[in-house]
């Protein structure tokens, strides 16, 4: 129903920027929320941040003010602009896409993952 490409992933120095990108195709009128997940090696997956189709944003404690999260709807794209990383924020990033096909429905839907490392 909802296909997520992730891209902008990559490798850059404590204190570097980043921003990802995920697109989203198919029957995208049911996506009701997006957002990026994260997982370091050996630990679970954890929320990095969201975005609802009316705006509304949540982030982790760990990336507030750093990693702004922003959406454009005619694009059907999330962005995340990372500021300020650490080697802790090492981690494959998942972007993620909660689709309602009815109201009483909900499913996750998840993209491939795009590796981030900060390492000097």
């Amino acid at each position: 129903q909802v296909q997520l490409v992730e891209s902008g992933g990559g490798s850059v120095q404590p204190g570097g920027s980043l921003r990802l990108s995920c697109v989203a195709s198919g029957r995208t009128y049911l996506i009701d929320r997006m957002g990026w997940y994260r997982q370091a090696p050996g630990k679970e997956r954890e929320l990095v941040a969201t975005v609802t189709s009316g705006g509304s944003t949540n982030y982790a404690d760990s990336v507030k003010g750093r990693f702004p999260i922003s959406r454009d709807s005619a694009k059907n794209t999330i962005y995340l602009q990372m500021n300020s990383l650490k080697p802790e924020d090492t981690a494959v990033y998942y972007c993620n896409a909660r689709v309602r096909p009815s109201i009483e429905a909900s499913l996750e839907v998840w993209g491939q993952g795009t590796l981030v490392t900060v390492s000097s």
